[in-house]
């Protein structure tokens, strides 16, 4: 069939043009360096996430699909397609609230970019360097789409712009890796929206598991297949985000198709994006920032605490409000940092320690309020009030989450957060490998290189 529109938009163009060079254009060295921040813990929450429900399911999943030997499995032996490498491990990746995210554009990047960017290097045998240039290319893409549909349209319909957006960063990557030009480049974004999908629904899933497929097992998986189709040959409409009923048309009441190259080259959204400290949910990072805080200035600990009160914002209020599971349960967490003085991703994960005594009475002593006003801050914030049993009122307002753009983590925070991760699954000394590959993975020759290190 021929094209009723072969001409592309200037838009569509540019976009394609960027997405064809990406993997051999040069980056700044800072973005380089968050690049690699963001690598490494997208990989560690992988590993880590290897071991929980929704990577164990995965696994499973994808070891009885069998399939070429062409990308591996994170915290396994098995080699698989490229497909079922970038389900498998963007699931895991996905597994907990482990991974970044982007507030901007109502994503999270990590999981959707990284294990399409890494199956793909697998199976192309890029050098590091390619390698981490799609990454920070996926990240721009990924908020990029997201900024042209309006992310909070999307979640006004039912959208998920937590599935959307990663799946158009997961393509881009795949498809730099691939070495596509720029007009198989246009038909990747083509591919890439026709399997757009996702539904807000996935906040009722008690297991994550299927929350986990539609953050980032579908997009990965999803990406990658758009990238190979376009690689081996696929035609597609010219232009997927103009002409008649084009993409942008069918999910946005207000698109904004230039966003899709704001700034491209200039401003780096993976500088934007958040590493979480805290192996936990979301709305409960900046409580626990606070309540660290305090900790460390007046040495407190559980037998001090007369009442300890929280105050975040409404929704993630909501959210977090005594769940059944330990890593998204505020109450709980606070509790056990008292207890321990830290959250360790182990602590976060036990299970057991939901009906142990000491935690349950301290969290008769925990307080959480929800705040409107705290909804529509620039930031997000967290205020603690500990009263002590002496008598005194402690108080702390975390203003920027540490690892947050505005307050972010050092190299050494990013090493600590996911040895805490990697160790338990690896072993300390090929988790310290795996750090120092990232660290310098400019030099890797082959991206298969960082297979022995991610095999358990």
């Amino acid at each position: 069939m021929v094209s009723s529109n072969p001409v592309a938009s200037d838009i569509t163009r540019e976009l394609s043009a960027y997405i064809a060079r990406a993997h051999k254009k040069p980056i700044p060295k800072d973005v380089a360096e968050v690049g690699k921040h963001h690598m490494l813990d997208t990989l560690a929450a992988m590993v880590s996430g290897s071991r929980l429900l929704p990577g164990r399911k995965a696994i499973a999943y994808v070891r009885n699909l069998g399939g070429v030997n062409q990308a591996s499995v994170i915290g396994t032996r098995i080699l698989t397609s490229t497909l079922n490498a970038a389900l498998a491990n963007g699931m895991m990746a996905h597994a907990d609230e482990t991974d970044d995210s982007h507030v901007p554009s109502l994503s999270h990047p990590g999981c959707g970019v990284v294990p399409a960017a890494l199956a793909m290097g697998e199976y192309k045998r890029r050098d590091g360097k390619a390698l981490l240039r799609a990454v920070v290319l996926g990240y721009d893409i990924c908020a990029r789409s997201n900024f042209a549909l309006g992310p909070q349209q999307l979640r006004d319909a039912g959208h998920s712009s937590h599935s959307f957006g990663p799946l158009f960063g997961a393509a881009a990557a795949a498809g730099a890796l691939a070495g596509l030009n720029a007009d198989q480049a246009r038909y990747l974004l083509s591919y890439t929206a026709q399997q757009a999908a996702g539904v807000d629904c996935w906040a009722r899933d008690r297991e994550h598991v299927e929350k986990a497929f539609d953050f980032g097992g579908m997009p990965a998986r999803n990406g990658v297949a758009a990238a190979t189709m376009a690689a081996a040959g696929f035609t597609a409409v010219d232009d997927v985000f103009s002409g008649e009923r084009n993409f942008l048309f069918a999910f946005s009441r207000e698109p904004a198709p230039e966003k899709l190259t704001d700034g491209l080259g200039q401003r780096y959204e993976v500088v934007s994006t958040n590493i979480k400290r805290w192996a936990v949910g979301s709305p409960i990072q900046a409580a626990l920032d606070s309540l660290s805080a305090l900790i460390k200035e007046y040495g407190i600990g559980a037998g001090d605490v007369e009442k300890l009160t929280v105050t975040i914002h409404s929704t993630g209020a909501k959210t977090v409000n005594d769940r059944s599971m330990p890593d998204i349960n505020l109450q709980h967490l606070m509790s056990v940092m008292l207890l321990d003085g830290t959250v360790s991703f182990a602590a976060a994960h036990d299970d057991k320690r939901m009906k142990d005594p000491r935690v349950l009475e301290l969290k008769q002593r925990i307080e959480l309020i929800g705040d409107a006003e705290l909804e529509h801050a620039p930031t997000r914030q967290a205020i603690v009030i500990v009263r002590t049993h002496d008598g005194r009122e402690l108080k702390h307002h975390t203003l920027a989450v540490r690892g947050t753009a505005a307050n972010p983590m050092t190299r050494a925070e990013v090493e600590e957060k996911c040895y805490d991760l990697m160790t338990p699954v690896l072993g300390a000394r090929r988790a310290r490998r795996l750090v120092d590959t990232v660290w310098r993975i400019e030099k890797v020759a082959d991206t298969r290189a960082l297979r022995p290190l991610l095999r358990a």
